[in-house]
């Protein structure tokens, strides 16, 4: 058990197959807000289930907006496929990479 633990977050070999939008912060800056109003509102219920919401309404606001994030999604060598950003540089499809988490990593 310790070693999948161990394994689960190490860089490996993978491909780029597409690039997708990344809304996280709108998600993020939504949810946070929706979370203490929420919660001034309607004590912890109120706090979770507004927070949830505004998250996604965060995204899609955020989306709309037109100020999307890039982010890719990734295919390992099992078939598994995860969505990772790339800070360092745009990616193609194809582009063999390295991901750390949900960070691809520069070469």
């Amino acid at each position: 058990a310790l070693a999948l633990l161990i394994g689960a977050g190490s860089a490996g070999a993978d491909t780029v197959v597409r690039e997708v939008p990344d809304n996280t912060f709108g998600g993020v800056y939504g949810g946070t807000t929706g979370f203490l109003l929420g919660g001034a509102a309607g004590g912890p219920l109120g706090a979770f289930l507004v927070g949830g919401a505004s998250w996604l309404a965060g995204q899609k606001l955020q989306n709309a907006a037109g100020l999307s994030g890039t982010a890719y999604e990734v295919e390992d060598s099992e078939g598994m496929i995860r969505t990772a950003r790339s800070p360092g540089r745009p990616r193609t499809p194809g582009e063999t990479v390295e991901v750390l988490g949900r960070r691809i990593l520069d070469n």
